[in-house]
Formats: structure tokens, C-alpha cells, sequence
């Protein structure tokens, strides 16, 4: 049986890991793997109202009605997207997955355990969970760099404790890669930590 592979791409903006999730995407083409690229949250109903919760600010929801938003958004992409993926035995990359709602949330006061937990009840665990890492302050330089202003949640006193969560993530699946090398050595760590993977598709 063919089945599909899972890897997620997690960590705070600016640690260059949706740029390194098209590269492995790339690589994979080339390789004549078949893959597809999923970006959390989605461009669907429930993704498009974080989005603009994101980039104009709260408005009067509350955390717990953002965190739920956040739960539907993925169940929707499980069904519509992740899962018949994996059936169809294709390499799954996903540009944030539940990790990034257990430290973000997590980072506003719920217990990211449980949210991680809750989420595991309907989104298939990924295969492997690349925590990409750098200094908060260099990633707020590379936001601000690419982009006019900053999101809600891009302020670096809140972005240090996001990141504290994310390494305090453990398990056999869990890499973790320090981002503040150039795209090709970040490039090399990703494949070091995924060649077992990609050598089941070969």
C-alpha cells in the first residue's frame, strides 16, 4: 500500500520555514514525487475570517472564539484537503498544522498540550514536525523586511514565549532547525531530517 507521508513546517513568521517548505516541495517534484503544499489557515470560510483577525486585530473576539475558529479551519482542511491527499499516497507539506495553534494560543494562556491532544482526535499526526527557530528579534527584522507592518501577533515579547512553546514540543517525529544559517544549509538540515521519508517514495 502506497499511503501518503506528513510533514509539517512549523515555527514563528520569519523563520524562513514556508520558504523551505516550497524548496522541499520543489525537490520532490523534481525527484518525481508526488506532493502537494497546504498553508494553514486556509483561504476557506473559516481561514479567511482568522486571516483578518490577524492582520486588523481582535475587534472584540475573545481567545476562545479565536482558538474555535481555528479548530473548524482545520477540520475542514482534514476533510477537504490533507486527508484525501494522504489517501491518494502523495507527500502532504503543510505550512503550519495544529503544533502552530498549540504555541500560539498557547502563548495567550491556554494549555498547549490539550489543544495539541484535542486536535489529534481528528488531524492525522504528521510523519515528521520540523520546528524551525531564531532569535525572535531576527525574525521580526525578516517580517518587517518583507512586509508593511506587523500582525497582531508579532510582537516580540509574545513571539519569545511562542517560541518557548515550541520547543517545549517533544517526541520521536520532533526536529528541530536553526533557521539563521543561509537557505542552503537550511535546505540541507530539512533534508537530513526527512531523507527517510523521501526514501520510501524513491
Amino acid at each position: 500500500m502506497n499511503s501518503g507521508i506528513l510533514i509539517a513546517f512549523e515555527g514563528i513568521d520569519g523563520t524562513g520555514k514556508s520558504t523551505q517548505c516550497r524548496m522541499l516541495s520543489e525537490l520532490l517534484t523534481k525527484k518525481q514525487i508526488s506532493n502537494i503544499v497546504f498553508a494553514e489557515p486556509t483561504k476557506g470560510k473559516w481561514g479567511m475570517k482568522i486571516r483578518k483577525l490577524l492582520s486588523e486585530g481582535r475587534k472584540g473576539i475573545s481567545p476562545e472564539e479565536e482558538l474555535e475558529w481555528f479548530v473548524n479551519d482545520r477540520k475542514e482542511d482534514v476533510e477537504i484537503n490533507i486527508q484525501p491527499a494522504l489517501n491518494a499516497g502523495k507527500v502532504v507539506l503543510m505550512d503550519r498544522y495544529y503544533f502552530s495553534t498549540a504555541a500560539y494560543q498557547g502563548a495567550l494562556g491556554f494549555d498547549p498540550q490539550k489543544i495539541k491532544t484535542d486536535n489529534e482526535k481528528f488531524a492525522p499526526q504528521p510523519d515528521r514536525v520540523l520546528i524551525f527557530h531564531n532569535a525572535p528579534e531576527k525574525s521580526l527584522e525578516r517580517i518587517e523586511s518583507a512586509r508593511e507592518g506587523k500582525s497582531a501577533f508579532e510582537r516580540s515579547d509574545y513571539l519569545m514565549n511562542v517560541q518557548k512553546i515550541f520547543k517545549s514540543f517533544t517526541g520521536p517525529r520532533i526536529r528541530f532547525i536553526a533557521s539563521d544559517a543561509t537557505l542552503e544549509e537550511v535546505h540541507e538540515q530539512v533534508l537530513l531530517e526527512v531523507q527517510d521519508l523521501i526514501d520510501r517514495k524513491l
